[in-house]
């Protein structure tokens, strides 16, 4: 079909009684006058910022520019104000879900943040990677080996470990679906129109793996009522650039569809001096599709499907302090990969992969279905969902020198022990997990007896199967031993048998004729997940009507079932071989080999129950006091890292290996806290104390002399308390302060080793900072007929994070120290032109404006260093340009 002209009607949706051409009609011609009204605006921009115009060139005023993506619809149109209207005094009300039904987050007893998409441009939130700073008890850090995957700490509460057969103990939700995987969690959303983070346990309503809380990110909607568009052009530091737009277009006076999209490039800020791509490189886009149909009655469907492609370059640790612990049977090669080591106190601007540095990608699309159908004063909804997911990831662990006689990557691998272990060179292979869920969930909630009892109840499904394939054999480890110190061999950590082989194989029987001696380590990596569970749940909130209370007293009591069936199946081979070069001449004889898993079946059951009760209180109108305790749990599994079948196997001193597993951890939290607003809803003030016991807690920690084989047991108790505060006060219409604060003692309380002794000092909340906060200052420092000019400024801090320990000797090689970041945004906003239809912001924004050095991330357990760090992005400043059309 061809592309219809300005004012022509389009023949496919037109001709019904209801005059839907009409409809259609006039959402094309005022698209297609909106389009290009912004891309001439846009173009005028471009050509005074320098960025790059190849994209607005395009002579057919109808085409769309194929490199510029398209932001979300505007929800409400009329939520548009104009820019000389009065502003008001009172603070706005914020709406949440976060007990499955729309309510003011003040009446909500839940210590909860909730950004609409107001502020959620405001602090430059673009998706989960960036609520770190933006809200205090929440800590965020990539995973060492895939930048796309997330750790989420609420309370202190998380998973150090990323694995397909461990759930995190925060959950996602993306419209209310559950999001079972990290994985990929670093991307951009095209359409948020609000976020809600539930601090502390969610057992009841939202189930298993919420013992820290959970995240609900929430998409604009599209509307019948009147067609809506936004554009957005920024570019920045680094090669920053990123464009998103969205339409909302009525399709009838009962059907809508939204349609939005975003794409991203920046680069890196760290130069690779070595082969292949610059570390940090990042391209991405997503896009959304969403449908909203609202017949007679008042039933909604809403339909939606989403798309999103990263590719990125992990970064490379960049060492920071020697190796000074012991390395096990790295010891023997320790001298050396320091040789090859680059080090630093501070953040360097390049260093150097040994082979050729290869980019990752991630790739996610779903579809999700709701349906509401409301029966007087009840409503009936069903939310269902299909996810796919396939992650590539590639990463260099080496020492950043770029050295090719010492490597810590997959990357392809051609040798003497290739030939003996591969009949050839082995390949590069980039670790794969692909992973598909699908969930059902049926929700009934309404009010009885004269709206004394508001309810909730509904039944879960969720199914996932997954998998991480590293399934062809490949290099994990290669290193040259010196040859100075051969006499000196440690019997325990290299035998000489195996030498004397490789000697013999080239007619060699002196040691002093060996010219190359080499170690290499060879993997073959696969498992497989298949994880089911379902939930039957309950809340119940009765108001009295009695005297005494006049209403103010609501009580509810909340239930969970939840039963969980985990499976998983491992395979693994790690092979060690020693290379010699005599002569010219190279041979390799296997060293030694961890235990095989020949696809080593393991599975188990779980059952929970989980209850809540609350009490609150209204004081007055706008003052609610509330108590609370809950319950929760985190579904147990297997650790595919561990390197032994179970506690039978040879060399164990565990006593328990793969197959055993370990199972849930349990939490009995208690809150009471206060949800107030005072001086004509100037103030809000809403604040809580909060005492959480955990128990059979999942204690991951590192096997001593390993580089990545750790274990995991039900082994800690252990109790959290805090505070939390979050206030802001509008001193005048103009001026808006807030400032929110979390304290947090969390202490491990008992952790027991193989023999029955308590180290629980060894194992420290690894990502619980005492002290954490956000000030941040709103200020709209003038109004006038053709616009405004809006200052944000904001600081947040985060203390000490202790990390990982394990032992004594390596306390704090893994720690985060404190620091604080300054962000800002000025903008010229709401711009009025082309007949007071549309609306344009100019804003610059900085992030990280005192350039602070800090890290994001510390290992210790690398041969070559007893502490690597990945930086966090230095100084970053950037323009924004917006055109919104209602």
């Amino acid at each position: 079909m061809k592309h219809p002209r300005v004012g022509s009607t389009v023949r496919c949706v037109c001709g019904d009684a209801h005059g839907n051409g009409r409809v259609a009609a006039a959402t094309w011609t005022a698209a297609l006058r909106a389009w290009r009204a912004w891309r001439y605006a846009a173009v005028l921009a471009l050509a005074g910022s320098g960025l790059p115009q190849a994209a607005w060139a395009a002579d057919d005023e109808h085409a769309v520019p194929a490199t510029i993506p398209v932001e979300p619809p505007i929800a409400s149109p009329q939520a548009q104000a104009p820019a000389e209207a009065e502003a008001s005094a009172a603070l706005e009300p914020i709406i949440v879900t976060a007990e499955r039904r729309a309510a003011s987050v003040q009446d909500t007893p839940i210590s909860i943040e909730a950004f609409n998409s107001e502020t959620i441009e405001l602090r430059g939130i673009r998706g989960v990677q960036d609520l770190s700073g933006n809200v205090p008890g929440l800590t965020v850090e990539p995973f060492p080996t895939h930048n796309a995957t997330l750790r989420l700490f609420i309370r202190g509460v998380g998973v150090f470990d990323a694995q397909l057969t461990q759930d995190p103990a925060v959950g996602i939700y993306l419209d209310g679906v559950y999001i079972a995987r990290s994985v990929g969690l670093a991307l951009d959303i095209a359409d948020l129109e609000r976020i809600e983070v539930l601090r502390g346990p969610q057992g009841t309503l939202y189930g298993r793996n919420t013992t820290g809380g959970a995240v609900n990110l929430i998409t604009k909607r599209p509307t019948p009522d009147a067609f809506g568009m936004s554009m957005q052009l920024s570019g920045g530091s680094r090669a920053d650039y990123r464009a998103r737009a969205s339409f909302n277009l009525p399709l009838s006076e009962t059907l809508a569809l939204g349609l939005a999209a975003l794409g991203s490039r920046r680069d890196g800020y760290v130069e690779n001096l070595g082969p292949g791509a610059d570390f940090g490189d990042r391209e991405e886009w997503a896009g959304r599709a969403a449908l909203r149909w609202m017949p007679a009655g008042g039933f909604i469907a809403d339909y939606s499907y989403e798309r999103m492609d990263l590719r990125y370059v992990n970064y490379m640790f960049q060492s920071v302090l020697p190796p000074q612990t012991d390395k096990g049977q790295a010891e023997l090669f320790k001298p050396y990969a320091v040789s090859q080591t680059r080090y630093a106190q501070t953040r360097l601007t390049a260093l150097a992969s040994g082979a050729p540095m290869v980019p990752s990608g991630t790739d996610i699309d779903g579809h999700a279905l709701t349906l509401t159908l409301p029966l007087g004063v009840h409503e009936l909804k069903y939310i269902g969902a299909l996810r796919n997911l396939r992650d590539e990831e590639y990463a260099d662990l080496g020492g950043g020198l770029g050295s090719t006689t010492y490597r810590l990557d997959s990357h392809a691998y051609d040798g003497p022990a290739a030939t003996v272990a591969n009949g050839g060179p082995t390949p590069l292979v980039i670790p794969t997990v692909t992973q598909r869920q699908w969930s059902h969930e049926v929700q009934l909630t309404g009010r009885l007896f004269d709206d004394a009892i508001d309810y909730v109840v509904g039944a879960y499904h969720f199914r996932e199967r997954g998998r991480e394939d590293r399934n062809r054999l490949n290099h994990q480890l290669s290193t040259v031993i010196p040859l100075d110190n051969l006499d000196a061999l440690d019997p325990t950590l290299f035998t000489t048998d195996a030498l004397f082989d490789a000697l013999g194989n080239l007619g060699v029987v002196d040691f002093n004729q060996i010219e190359l001696l080499r170690l290499v380590n060879f993997v073959n990596l696969d498992w497989t997940i298949d994880n089911r569970a379902t939930a039957v749940f309950g809340q119940v909130t009765w108001t009295p009507d009695l005297p005494w209370v006049s209403d103010r007293l609501h009580l509810t009591a909340g239930y969970r079932h939840s039963e969980d069936t985990r499976r998983a199946v491992k395979f693994r081979i790690s092979d060690t071989y020693v290379e010699v070069q005599s002569g010219g001449r190279g041979s390799a004889t296997l060293l030694s080999s961890g235990e095989r898993f020949d696809h080593v079946p393991a599975a188990r059951r779980f059952r929970d129950d989980a209850s809540a009760f609350v009490v609150a209180y209204d004081l007055g109108p706008s003052v609610r006091l509330y108590a609370k305790s809950v319950e929760a749990y985190k579904s147990g599994g297997f650790n595919v890292r561990d390197p032994h079948v179970s506690g039978a196997s040879p060399d164990n001193p565990y006593g328990f290996g793969f197959v055993d597993g370990f199972a849930p951890e349990s939490v009995q939290s208690y809150e009471a806290g206060i949800k107030s607003e005072w001086w004509d809803r100037r103030l809000r003030l809403n604040a809580d104390v909060f005492r959480s016991d955990y128990t059979d807690m999942q204690i991951n920690f590192l096997i001593p002399g390993t580089i990545s084989d750790t274990k995991t047991i039900n082994a800690g108790k252990a109790r959290m308390r805090g505070l939390e505060l979050d206030a802001t006060v509008r001193l005048t219409p103009d001026f808006t302060l807030s400032a929110d604060y979390a304290y947090l003692d969390a202490e491990v309380q008992r952790v027991l080793d193989p023999d029955g002794r308590n180290v629980a000092h060894l194992y420290p909340f690894p990502s619980a900072p005492r002290h954490s906060g956000v000030v941040a200052l709103d200020w709209t420092a003038l109004r006038r007929g053709w616009g405004e000019l809006r200052a944000y400024v904001a600081y947040h801090y985060t203390a000490e994070r202790q990390g990982q320990v394990i032992t004594e000797q390596r306390r704090g090689l893994t720690s985060i120290p404190a620091y604080g970041l300054w962000n800002a945004r000025l903008v010229a906003g709401n711009l009025r032109g082309w007949g007071g239809r549309g609306a344009l912001d100019i804003a610059l924004f900085g992030r990280n404006l005192a350039d602070e050095d800090y890290p994001l991330i510390a290992i210790d357990n690398v041969p070559h260093a007893d502490r690597a760090v990945v930086w966090g992005e230095p100084r970053s400043l950037g323009i924004e340009l917006t055109y919104r059309y209602w």
